[in-house]
């Protein structure tokens, strides 16, 4: 599983017919910064996902990649790559909480 930031959404009216009706959103994954682990640094490629849970842009979320994205609810025979598994609620990084979703 990874993180990223929901960046905005995807349309395509032109697709394979199990994906119609899928909400697809473009993500920039987020990694925890070498230099300051309390903090994020964007990842520099964009993912486009699935979205199995409503997340919107701005939000932070988990995402699996590969033969794991098939595995979330009603996407086994769907060729995806990237599904939205989870909107973050917060992250700790040793010790310290450098992501909270309700500004806490």
């Amino acid at each position: 599983m990874f993180l990223a930031r929901v960046e905005g959404s995807v349309v395509s009216t032109k697709k394979d017919p199990t994906m119609s009706g899928r909400k697809l959103l473009l993500l920039r994954p987020q990694l925890v910064d070498e230099k300051d682990p309390g903090r994020f640094r964007p990842g520099t490629n964009t993912i486009i996902a699935v979205d199995s849970v409503g997340a919107g842009i701005g939000e932070l979320v988990m995402f699996c990649q590969g033969s794991s994205a098939r595995l979330a609810a009603g996407l086994r025979e769907t060729p995806v790559d990237a599904v939205i598994i989870g909107i973050v609620d917060s992250v700790d990084v040793l010790g310290k909480q450098i992501f909270c979703a309700h500004g806490q």
